[in-house]
């Protein structure tokens, strides 16, 4: 389903969010460690968990600059932008698109990253080249302890964003994530943007089939909710993705933070800066493609794009078994 929406345009002027880093006292003892494990291992299932990806760091005028990867690094570093891809030769086949997807997660959800990362490595890639990364965003990592394991972990597996915000769900994250991003990937921008939630098992390869034949520009694509008579003014906060110029858009409007508009339920209020903003007008409703599981689990669908209230470990679980996941895992006989 597509539909237009017009109305007033903001002017815009740069309100970019910048990404922190934890501190860097804690990043420096981290980097003077052991190896937490091999920098050079490499997902053999789709690929999209990016390791050693570029680190951000203050640079002293109130603004942020990429670190040069050095040493043993520059292997790491070179398998931060994956191609998925169904043959050998991923690395040295041009994509025909890019797609960032932001997970929004907290500090204290570690076991939920670690089961999100294993639910994108082990799904299979797309029939044709993609470039598909993946992060894990937070806002800024306070807790010492909580900061400490983060560090850790954006070490191990390179797929961390912290954003300069206090961490929440309705009170502007989701807005210093899309205004961040064109900022932060400039000199690497994607085709498409995409937020989702820790709570949202992502069919990746489905969703790249379905944004092979749409356009580049201008899109607003997910589960539409309806208000009256427009069909879908606004998508569902479980996971929607918009092109690359509609996210600049967002990052350049100083109106949305002039007019205190980030407070709110974000998916909501997403789409109302692009209808007063009269931006993504290539709308696409992915229902019921994507959607809730429902308290029986009985829902799911074997066309699934994502599938989200993933709230604990049996919901997982039995997604996984549902999709094949764990299809040839025998347990039962030890070698």
């Amino acid at each position: 389903m597509k539909t237009t929406s017009s109305h007033g345009l903001h002017t815009a002027s740069l309100c970019t969010p910048y990404l922190l880093l934890v501190p860097l006292g804690l990043l420096a003892l981290l980097l003077a460690l052991p190896s937490l494990g091999s920098s050079h291992t490499r997902s053999q299932g789709l690929g999209v968990l990016c390791r050693g990806a570029t680190e951000y760091s203050d640079d002293g005028a109130g603004g942020y600059h990429s670190v040069a990867p050095t040493g043993a690094d520059d292997e790491k570093k070179k398998k931060a932008s994956v191609v998925v891809a169904a043959d050998a030769d991923a690395e040295t086949t041009t994509p025909e698109l890019s797609l960032l997807v932001g997970v929004l997660t907290m500090p204290s959800r570690r076991e939920r990253r670690d089961i999100v990362r294993m639910a994108y490595a082990l799904q299979p890639p797309p029939s044709r080249p993609a470039r598909v990364d993946v992060r894990f965003v937070f806002c800024n990592v306070t807790d010492p302890v909580d900061a400490a394991l983060v560090a850790v972990e954006a070490r191990r597996h390179g797929d961390v964003l912290v954003l300069d915000c206090t961490e929440n769900m309705n009170d502007g994250k989701t807005h210093a994530y899309l205004s961040s991003v064109p900022r932060l990937f400039a000199s690497g921008r994607y085709d498409y943007v995409m937020k989702t939630d820790d709570d949202t098992y992502l069919r990746v390869a489905a969703l790249v089939e379905e944004l092979r034949s749409k356009p580049r520009h201008d899109v607003y694509l997910g589960y539409g909710f309806p208000v009256g008579d427009d069909p879908m003014p606004f998508m569902h906060g479980m996971g929607y993705v918009v092109s690359w110029d509609v996210a600049r858009w967002v990052s350049a409007n100083q109106d949305i933070l002039r007019h205190n508009d980030t407070h709110g339920p974000e998916d909501l209020l997403v789409g109302k800066w692009l209808n007063i903003g009269g931006r993504g007008k290539n709308r696409y409703d992915l229902k019921p493609r994507m959607y809730d599981l429902s308290w029986f689990m009985d829902n799911f669908r074997p066309d699934t794009i994502a599938v989200h209230m993933l709230k604990d470990n049996r919901r997982w679980a039995a997604t996984f078994r549902y999709f094949n996941v764990t299809a040839g895992i025998n347990l039962s006989h030890l070698p």
